[in-house]
């Protein structure tokens, strides 16, 4: 284990036996975009944007793995240019063997304590379909867990989407954050 992932391993709340966080890396394209797919809940973009993710948004991201390297997990990010102290979260998925163990808080605990450290972090966004009741859990106990609160609004109407019906997407603003 490196200095900077030992680092990382620092901040988080407690990682399930054997697995270990990490920066993205483009070679873990292929494993992202299996695990979303294989979540049955998230929108699967294409395979080449989980490539450019990891290639342009590592810094902003998270990868879990194994104890042979090989991803279990993710939280894929970006700080948004209009609010350069707020990580929007677009998408976080756990491979099945890895569910029900805490990663997913874990993945999201780890990634906002590096991106605070590298600038600092005041807020943190992502949308949420009604219905994803694991996504709903994670993130208001993510806020809990920060002392922050969550503040709930529409982001995208079902007729926004232009590919045929899709669930609203519903924005949860969490913050203020201090780490």
């Amino acid at each position: 284990m490196t200095a900077a992932q030992a680092d990382l391993q620092a901040e988080f709340l407690e990682m399930p036996e054997g697995l270990r966080i990490d920066r993205p890396e483009v070679a873990d394209g292929a494993a992202l975009w299996r695990i979303a797919r294989d979540s049955e809940t998230l929108d699967l973009n294409s395979s080449y944007s989980y490539l450019l993710w990891c290639r342009d948004f590592a810094g902003t991201s998270a990868v879990a793995r194994d104890e042979e390297g090989t991803p279990v997990g993710f939280v894929t990010g970006y700080v948004r240019p209009e609010r350069p102290r707020t990580l929007l979260v677009w998408q976080v998925a756990v491979d099945a063997v890895c569910r029900g163990r805490g990663l997913a808080g874990a993945l999201l605990d780890g990634l906002t304590a590096r991106v605070a450290r590298e600038q600092r972090l005041t807020s943190l966004e992502t949308t949420i379909a009604p219905g994803n009741t694991a996504s709903e859990r994670l993130f208001t106990s993510y806020a809990a867990r920060h002392g922050a609160t969550v503040e709930r609004e529409v982001l995208f109407d079902t007729g926004q989407f232009p590919d045929g019906p899709h669930d609203p997407e519903v924005l949860y603003r969490i913050g203020p954050l201090t780490f």
